[in-house]
């Protein structure tokens, strides 16, 4: 699976990109609105994880490229939402999008470009009627990001992350949703 935009490739993962990744996750500045940072076996763990995704549906989260000199920029992609995870939102949405790239790639506008090629592979490849984002309600570059890409805020679907600690800052979520407009 590969998806190009002008300035990006989102591609399948490879053998090696987990130090790479390891360096995305494992910086504070990125993980700030995470319970905490991500080590290279954590790295390794996500990768795995989204090769199987990716063969077996044909979406996961992808390693994103720079096209230009092939950079390492982080990850982007589609994912299915736990059941554990579906049970505490408001209508139990199945797919969500999401990224995370590195500092020095912030405030190019690659997020929302690579986000919106995802969806249009969300809608057109694989006719997903829906797909949603959620983050700590206080990340506003990813919010500001997924209202670039047209999700809207859907207030009635905030809730607790039952994946982070209770009482941990980044507990309480916000989710943005959007719908396929093909159908």
């Amino acid at each position: 699976m590969r998806i190009e935009t002008d300035r990006l490739v989102l591609r399948q993962w490879r053998d090696g990109d987990a130090p790479l990744l390891a360096t995305v996750i494992g910086d504070p500045l990125v993980r700030r609105f995470y319970p905490g940072v991500a080590t290279l076996a954590d790295a390794a763990a996500n990768i795995a994880r989204n090769r199987e995704r990716i063969e077996r549906l044909g979406y996961g989260f992808m390693a994103v490229e720079l096209k230009a000199d092939g950079r390492f920029v982080g990850l982007l992609g589609l994912a299915p939402i736990s059941e554990e995870l579906r049970a505490h939102i408001p209508g139990r949405p199945e797919v969500e999008i999401g990224w995370q790239f590195g500092a020095s790639f912030w405030g190019q506008g690659l997020a929302p470009e690579g986000a919106t090629a995802m969806l249009d592979y969300a809608w057109r490849g694989l006719r997903l009627p829906e797909v949603v984002a959620f983050t700590y309600r206080g990340n506003l570059p990813s919010r500001r990001v997924m209202e670039k890409i047209g999700m809207t805020r859907d207030e009635t679907a905030d809730f607790d992350h039952p994946q982070v600690p209770i009482g941990h800052q980044v507990r309480p979520h916000v989710l943005y949703r959007i719908a396929n407009p093909t159908k």
